[in-house]
């Protein structure tokens, strides 16, 4: 096996001590790090003369990110695919549990299904790609509700809303409400809200910014819905979003 580099490591661990913090001293990123001086030194003084540091003079000195790093990273968003990705992970997600994933975006009060991967039993979801359905009526939609600022969610819930069941939340007041919670558990349930023979689960996907940028959901037949296949698939929805989430270029903030 090759050797990994141990400079490299140390030199890739002090980057991303930046992800947190806009600049850094040299004291800081010792004791972050638990380094000797003597190497964080060398290593600070090889990354500015690469440009990946810059220094601001002060007392002491502080080092931010330099410009490479930007080029990098946006090398990198520009190469991503959203439906590229979130194939290979719901195609992963629906042969854990056999049930149907979907994969899905926000178009104003709407969501669209972008991936869809179906379940092998007889009674399964009817649904498609390029499916159009009001988000406040699914669990992926109200995943992607909860996301927005106020003004946005504002503007997509004027006057009454439409239902598709007798279970679907027309009222704004309530559907706020409901969000609230859904941001709280970071996880929403459609329980026969758009259709009255299924239950789905849905989770966010989030990019390197940690904005909410599609959502992925897990649906099952209510006879399939026992609480714990529901607890099951909960757990499987939250971790396949994470997934694609990590690969969209999101980085988790510890607890």
């Amino acid at each position: 096996m090759p050797r990994v580099v141990s400079a490299v490591i140390r030199a890739l661990d002090i980057l991303e001590l930046f992800l947190d913090r806009p600049q850094l001293s040299a004291r800081q990123v010792m004791e972050r790090l638990d380094l000797p001086r003597t190497t964080v030194h060398e290593l600070l003084v090889t990354l500015e003369a690469r440009s990946y540091l810059i220094s601001v003079p002060g007392q002491p000195v502080q080092y931010r990110l330099g410009m490479p790093l930007f080029q990098l990273g946006a090398a990198f968003a520009g190469r991503l695919d959203l439906v590229r990705e979130a194939q290979s992970v719901a195609r992963d997600v629906a042969a854990a549990c056999d049930e149907a994933v979907h994969v899905a975006v926000l178009d104003g009060p709407d969501v669209i299904y972008l991936v869809k991967f179906d379940s092998t039993h007889p009674v399964r979801m009817v649904s498609a790609v390029g499916r159009r359905l009001p988000a406040h009526c699914t669990a992926v939609g109200k995943v992607l509700l909860s996301g927005l600022d106020q003004a946005s969610l504002d503007a997509v819930l004027k006057g009454p809303l439409p239902g598709m069941t007798p279970d679907s939340i027309t009222d704004p007041d309530r559907l706020r409400a409901h969000l609230e919670r859904i941001r709280a558990e970071s996880v929403a349930v459609d329980i026969g809200e758009s259709d009255t023979a299924m239950r789905c689960v849905a989770a966010a996907v989030r990019d390197h910014s940690g904005a909410i940028i599609a959502g992925m959901s897990l649906s099952a037949p209510i006879i399939r819905w026992t609480p714990q296949a529901h607890m099951e698939w909960t757990g499987l929805v939250r971790e396949g979003a994470a997934t694609l989430s990590a690969r969209m270029g999101y980085r988790a903030q510890p607890r």
